[in-house]
């Protein structure tokens, strides 16, 4: 089993990603372009143990040897010994493609390149490298340590040995895997996600019914965990403004387009719980 892992980007996700393989064994190097972000990123990993051990799921041993097992850097050269690359860094194909190119010419012939996407089609990513069937959808769920899925994305050129080794990795960090066999926009969860957000903010912004009564209905209606509009201002108004512009850039699906009111939130800076006002004051 690979057990080198590079995590581009020491974002909340890049972060979790590189926590809980570090705790599973991993020899990880989390590469960002600063310090301060690499920083930030170790801090909230050291935080994330610290919880675990006060609630006894880990020893701080264990929480000590996974911290030891992580090192930091802004060289993306460094990925270069790694089995496994997981990109995680922002939702811009541009971005992602620009650092796709750069991995094809720096990672092991017979490396595994992942991206943490989550709408944004893998095929696209990949035909950045000269090396599509090494490339694979890895979308983890935020936070990651504590959430279980993984959704594994196979682009069109995706091999069935990249897409395996994707599995085995997901599934050793303690991840519950579901397979996306074609590559749309979106794939599974980000487009179930979107369609339930884009008709619930329909839905209030032309006053049918409160943010709080639209949340409770799927709530006790349908058991979710957390209503859309609250889901929303979790993940960030901003955030989902770009997933669902996205999935209707790419399938022209009016179910996607986004609402007005999310655009007139994000100019305004109310993107959620990350600005104190979203759909909710916080």
């Amino acid at each position: 089993m690979a057990k080198k892992l590079a995590v581009i980007g020491a974002g909340l996700m890049g972060s979790g990603i590189a926590q809980v393989s570090a705790q599973a064994g991993y020899e990880v190097v989390l590469r960002d372009v600063t310090d301060e972000a690499l920083k930030r990123g170790t801090d909230a990993i050291r935080a994330s143990y610290g919880k675990f051990v006060g609630k006894g799921r880990m020893t701080a041993e264990d929480a000590e040897a996974a911290l030891a097992r992580i090192t930091t850097t802004t060289d993306l050269d460094a990925a270069a010994d790694a089995d496994l690359v997981v990109e995680a860094v922002f939702e811009r194909i541009e971005v992602k493609r620009e650092i796709f190119r750069e991995l094809d010419r720096i990672a092991a012939e017979g490396a595994v390149l992942a991206s943490n996407t989550s709408a944004i089609p893998i095929t696209t990513i990949a035909a950045a490298t000269g090396r599509p069937e090494r490339v694979v959808g890895t979308h983890f769920f935020s936070p990651v340590p504590l959430m279980q899925l993984c959704e594994l994305v196979r682009g069109h050129k995706t091999s069935d040995d990249t897409l395996a080794r994707a599995r085995e990795f997901a599934e050793a960090v303690g991840k519950t895997c579901v397979v996306v066999n074609r590559d749309v926009a979106g794939f599974v969860t980000t487009r179930l996600i979107s369609a339930l957000v884009v008709e619930a903010v329909r839905l209030y912004e032309s006053g049918v019914a409160t943010a709080e009564d639209i949340d409770t209905a799927c709530k006790l209606g349908f058991g979710h965990a957390m209503g859309p509009l609250a889901t929303a201002d979790l993940t960030g108004v901003d955030i989902l403004l770009h997933a669902t512009g996205n999935i209707y850039a790419e399938s022209q699906d009016e179910k996607f387009a986004p609402p007005e009111i999310m655009r007139r939130m994000v100019d305004a800076g109310d993107l959620g719980r990350k600005s104190g006002q979203g759909f909710y004051t916080y």
